[in-house]
């Protein structure tokens, strides 16, 4: 059995008696004895193991806090692998938001890292492949995020100072927190407004303060939740559903065509190689600035007003290099 084996098992045999005996962990393991010291030595000493050796009863035990108190292993229900997966999760978190919840996941990072010492790849090795590059993200403070958080899993309302960057202006909004939501490299509040009656979605860089009152959430119920985020393009919000029809040219669609819009979208590859997408969406705004980004290479089919929409932002960029 691998080192990882021998630590369940040393876990094992400790869990199920008073005290054991090396020889029997000896036999059980079927290792060497100084190998078994190795582990013994390591479980201590990396994973925070409590193990000590009784004199009186001639065998190692857990030294336990009171006489049925129960001992875990900490970070010792991971294999290899299974550790390598959960400090991958934990540099892709620390990159979407640098020092995001880092006091909390801090202990968990040790021990995996603790864990996957005693397999074939270094912590280092593993936290050093994998990266995640954001663009354009927003900085979310910890203390706003850590209430936030809170409060959405202990279900009470938050009173919030919202900056509205629109309307260049802050209000004062008690609201229902309903969802945490990472879009495009961001962080969004999906929560219930009491001073609009209705959901809206927060970004979160743009909460200056943030209090936990004592009434109980307001419950939105999961279809109408699920409706409000997956019905439109995006995180904008608005009325009614209108679909998009764009077609982009051959070389574009070569890129496009595995591209996920919106979930409910549609395709069609023609045989001249170009593409056509439709999308549905609720509010333009965010639509039009995915389609600018395309230039040339997409044009807007229907409805009329995204076409409008799309030909006066490029108007209206064209008019400041024609100066």
């Amino acid at each position: 059995m691998d080192r990882t084996e021998r630590f369940y098992k040393i876990d094992a045999l400790l869990q199920a008696n008073r005290a054991v005996a090396i020889d029997q962990m000896l036999r059980e393991l079927e290792v060497s004895l100084a190998t078994f010291k190795r582990d013994i030595e390591y479980m201590r000493e990396r994973l925070n193991a409590p193990i000590i050796w009784d004199r009186e009863l001639r065998g190692y035990r857990y030294d336990r806090q009171g006489e049925d108190a129960a001992q875990s292993l900490p970070g010792l229900w991971f294999n290899a692998s299974e550790a390598y997966a959960l400090l991958m999760m934990q540099c892709l978190l620390s990159d979407m938001q640098p020092g995001l919840l880092k006091s909390h996941i801090e202990p968990l990072k040790a021990r995996l890292r603790a864990l996957i010492e005693s397999g074939r790849h270094s912590a280092h090795e593993v936290e050093s492949r994998v990266r995640l590059l954001n663009v354009a993200t927003r900085t979310v403070s910890d203390k706003h995020f850590e209430m936030v958080a809170a409060a959405l899993l202990g279900r009470v309302r938050l009173a919030i100072n919202y900056y509205g960057r629109a309307r260049d202006e802050s209000s004062e909004r008690q609201v229902s927190p309903q969802q945490l939501l990472h879009y495009r490299g961001n962080w969004y509040l999906i929560a219930y407004c009491h001073v609009r009656n209705g959901l809206r979605s927060f970004a979160m860089d743009s909460i200056q303060a943030a209090n936990a009152t004592q009434e109980a959430a307001y419950e939105t119920d999961a279809e109408v939740l699920e409706q409000f985020i997956g019905s439109g393009y995006g995180i904008y919000s608005g009325g009614t559903v209108q679909w998009a029809r764009l077609r982009f040219t051959a070389p574009r669609s070569r890129w496009v065509a595995r591209e996920a819009w919106h979930p409910e979208q549609k395709s069609q590859l023609a045989s001249d190689g170009t593409l056509l997408l439709e999308v549905p969406f609720t509010d333009a705004t965010e639509l039009t600035m995915d389609i600018l980004r395309h230039g040339k290479y997409v044009e807007v089919l229907e409805p009329q007003e995204l076409k409008t929409a799309v030909m006066q932002e490029l108007c209206a960029a064209s008019a400041m290099y024609s100066t």
